[in-house]
């Protein structure tokens, strides 16, 4: 409300108060011939009346100021949506109805770390949301939180208006993944809706973190009661959500254990090596932290079973682990022999035809599934074996990569002479005419496909072409020949 407005509204309600009513007033008065009036007096009752009339002005204000000022205290200051950011930091925001930044907070030393060359969280005050959610990914991103492929952060949003907060919720993973593919950054980005409870609320305070995290701390003592919720609070989002996924059948080390763990079986301290990665793996068929160590400027790579905490050395950490606690199996009625049989009768292969033939054992949403891959007859085939049943869950069939690099001249050469289009002299069909194929093979437009990303890169010194876009629910995934055109592999999934 504007000054002038204020004053308008004061001036109407003196009115209704005191009513400009004189010939009344007059009519009740007496002739008053020959009294004599006290000028004192007179001045005294004009001061009092003057004063009288101050005294209702100001309780007006205050009415007025209680009412119309009350309510746009009420909707600037009023928290309307709770939202908070993990990785390993946790980072709390509060935010109005008109989802401006009203507080932030970092819950723990990381997230107070990651907010320092933002006042401490202070100079987001008053932002937009989105706009500051962008800010605290990026200075996650800068800070190394999301710089692995694995990588994940979890966006909670708390809200009593359940359409407000999805609303919230779907804005803001798209506004995350959009700084992240900006970035060129592969980390997963988790999201859900929380509501209010007291005891989670305690519980995420005494640990420093977010009521988002413990809630979905709390998805997993439901799988395990056994598990204590203050150990897995310290634990990574990524590590979290790989325990979830795989069932939770134990208690992790950590990830500072794990370094640990490495350190005391090579003999070495702190002052031994100038850096140190630890990556949880836990949704491997044998979980497990990939420890490395820079030491005197040699790389090299650990495996801690991420159960038993045992230790080992080498390329194929997943494949000589020790064994842990094994993954729950109920859910497994078919051997890996029985789910590459049903993958190569589907495919009408030999198995003495199929050449590098792998079966990997993997979980999607607890579920155990086989992934089977061979080569034969000049194809690459990929199938998804459900665990349980043995049913083929997805399978794709593409030219192998090798044999299109061996065509690749010939093509060239019959181009020239059908006159057909021959592909760019310089080895480069370019990134315009690599996504026009793409799409033309998914059968789709280039207005249908949302979030269309290309990239250039170099497999075994061919130059190919990295596509990535989405349409009605589903990702897709091409790697295009720079040289051809031709499409070497494809995968659509659904986007999750």
């Amino acid at each position: 409300m504007t000054d002038r407005e204020l004053d308008q509204r004061l001036k109407t309600a003196l009115e209704h108060a005191a009513p400009d009513d004189l010939a009344a007033v007059l009519s009740r008065c007496g002739t008053g011939k020959g009294n004599v009036i006290d000028m004192k007096n007179a001045s005294n009752a004009k001061k009092n009346k003057s004063w009288k009339k101050g005294l209702i002005a100001a309780c007006l204000a205050l009415v007025m100021l209680a009412g119309g000022g009350g309510l746009f205290y009420q909707q600037a200051y009023a928290v309307a949506s709770v939202v908070s950011l993990d990785v390993n930091p946790s980072i709390e925001l509060t935010v109005n109805k008109n989802e401006k930044v009203l507080s932030c907070t970092g819950l723990n030393q990381e997230g107070v770390d990651v907010l320092a060359d933002m006042g401490g969280g202070s100079d987001l005050k008053g932002a937009k949301l989105d706009v500051a959610v962008n800010a605290i990914v990026g200075a996650l991103v800068r800070n190394g939180y999301l710089d692995d492929l694995d990588s994940a952060i979890l966006i909670s949003v708390e809200d009593s208006d359940t359409v407000r907060g999805a609303r919230l919720q779907q804005e803001l993973v798209a506004s995350v993944d959009g700084v992240l593919q900006t970035a060129a950054n592969s980390a997963s980005v988790l999201s859900q809706n929380v509501t209010a409870d007291r005891s989670l609320d305690d519980r995420a305070q005494r640990n420093n973190i977010s009521t988002g995290k413990a809630y979905l701390i709390d998805q997993i003592v439901a799988r395990n009661s056994g598990l204590d919720f203050d150990a897995l609070a310290a634990l990574s989002v990524e590590e979290l959500r790989d325990l979830l996924e795989i069932g939770a059948p134990d208690m992790p080390i950590g990830q500072d254990a794990a370094l640990q763990a490495v350190l005391d079986f090579a003999g070495l301290t702190d002052a031994d090596y100038t850096y140190a990665e630890v990556d949880p793996e836990l949704d491997e068929r044998v979980p497990y932290y990939d420890v490395e160590l820079l030491i005197d400027g040699r790389e090299t790579d650990y495996g801690v079973h991420a159960f038993s905490g045992e230790v080992i050395q080498g390329a194929e950490l997943p494949n000589v682990l020790v064994p842990g606690p094994a993954l729950p199996q109920d859910a497994v009625a078919v051997t890996e022999d029985e789910a590459e049989a049903i993958a190569l009768a589907d495919a009408q292969v030999q198995q003495s035809a199929a050449d590098r033939l792998t079966v990997k054992t993997d979980r999607d949403d607890g579920r155990i599934q086989y992934d089977v891959e061979f080569f034969a007859d000049g194809y690459e085939y990929d199938y998804e074996i459900d665990g349980q049943t043995g049913e083929i869950m997805s399978w794709d069939k593409e030219p192998d990569p090798r044999a299109a690099r061996e065509t690749a001249p010939a093509a060239t050469t019959a181009a020239a002479a059908t006159g057909a289009p021959a592909p760019d002299p310089s080895g480069d069909v370019g990134e315009a005419a690599a996504v026009a194929a793409a799409l033309e093979h998914a059968g789709l437009t280039q207005e249908q496909a949302d979030r269309i990303k290309c990239e250039r890169d170099r497999d075994d010194g061919r130059v190919e072409y990295e596509i990535n876009f989405r349409c009605d629910g589903y990702e897709y995934e091409y790697t295009v020949d720079a040289a051809t055109g031709a499409i070497l592999d494809h995968e659509q999934e659904w986007d999750d």
